[in-house]
């Protein structure tokens, strides 16, 4: 396994591993400098679930709202950087330097520079300008200590904006198809609209095109009636996932298929089967939850929280049930992503002004996974 150094003053994390409702197992190991302590497995893992394991590990520390980390083909880490437009590199010393400013970023509230996704030589970005959301694809030039960003071309633009609801994750699917998604912006009712493209997840190609196999021909949209989705990936088998943040009363986790209307805002969370929606297959208190970025590993969902303040997996073969991690350890955590050697990355978010940020904040951590 590579070995990261952690940033200059950034102290090695060891931390509870919560489940929900239990205790570290027995052989757990206390830590007094830290008042913390890590854990084993647990011994109920399903088969191919994968669980984070012992010592968490600073990647890079003192962020400035971080929003999105993708590595790159030779798994050099990119930041996105929702306030100033910055893409950052990360080095293994934990250092880093600007790759490129994504110009015309139009920031407030929720908006800024968010999602990214790394597709062979290019970095595809998902950012509020000026005249609303929009995906851009910019050519990475040089290599591993001296990344830069060649002149970027439009995949789509014109995306419903607000200061709220932007949505913000792309993600590529196991089908090469650039996967968006849109957030109300506010107007509830445009998440039923099948013309209007907020409330939606979109699929493209990488160039921006309507894929002729979408479920509605000619449109970009692959399902509707999402209020602000937050989270894309999928198990090995293509079921695709996706981390949606409710109103008041519900977060969901849901299973995503071609032309279904999710409910939004019709029904929140579950109850809306008879009316024709697809159902959350998992839902959480708002309060408990606000679920960001998800990714999937080995056939187990991590979803990162940022109200709740905890990452939880879900056994793809089972996602009716939870497990929960961290538990108020690091605060606010915007995102979640396989990192390599078999280990897990997650990211804080203290820093944009909703979170209590803390020295070293914001940071991008690691851990290991084990079965």
């Amino acid at each position: 396994m590579r070995t990261r150094t952690a940033a200059p003053l950034a102290s090695l994390a060891l931390v509870v591993l919560a489940l929900a409702g239990c205790t570290a197992g027995p052989d757990a190991e206390d830590d007094p400098t830290r008042g913390r302590t890590t854990a084993s497995p647990p011994s109920d893992l399903a088969r191919d679930e994968v669980a984070p394991t012992g010592a968490v590990r600073d990647v890079a520390t003192d962020l400035d709202a971080p929003w999105s980390v993708v590595l790159t083909e030779d798994d050099v880490p990119l930041v996105s950087l929702r306030d100033s437009g910055d893409v950052l590199e990360l080095a293994d010393d934990g250092s880093t330097r600007t790759v490129g400013t994504v110009d015309g970023i139009r920031h407030g509230g929720e908006g800024g520079l968010l999602g990214m996704a790394v597709e062979d030589d290019d970095l595809f970005v998902y950012s509020t300008g000026q005249d609303g959301n929009r995906v851009e694809r910019y050519p990475l030039t040089g290599r591993a200590g001296a990344y830069g960003l060649g002149d970027p071309t439009t995949v789509i633009d014109d995306l419903p904006s607000n200061s709220f609801h932007n949505g913000g994750r792309i993600a590529f699917g196991p089908d090469d198809m650039l996967y968006v998604t849109v957030g109300d912006a506010g107007d509830r009712s445009e998440a039923q609209d099948r013309d209007s493209l907020a409330g939606k997840i979109l699929r493209l190609t990488p160039s921006g095109a309507v894929p002729d196999d979408n479920p509605f021909a000619g449109s970009p949209v692959y399902s509707l009636g999402h209020r602000n989705v937050q989270g894309l990936g999928w198990a090995d088998d293509g079921t695709m996932f996706a981390s949606e943040f409710g109103e008041n009363t519900w977060d969901e986790l849901n299973v995503i298929t071609a032309g279904k209307d999710y409910g939004w805002p019709e029904v929140e969370g579950k109850g809306g089967t008879d009316r024709g929606f697809v159902d959350p297959v998992q839902q959480w208190r708002t309060d408990d939850a606000s679920p960001s970025g998800l990714a999937v590993v080995d056939d187990t969902v991590f979803v990162a929280n940022l109200q709740g303040e905890v990452l939880r997996s879900v056994p793809a073969a089972d996602p009716t049930t939870s497990r929960e991690w961290f538990g108020g350890a690091y605060g606010r955590l915007r995102t979640v992503l396989e990192g390599p050697d078999d280990t897990l990355w997650f990211v804080t978010n203290n820093t944009d002004g909703r979170g209590s940020s803390g020295d070293g904040d914001d940071r991008v951590l690691s851990v290991d996974l084990t079965d």
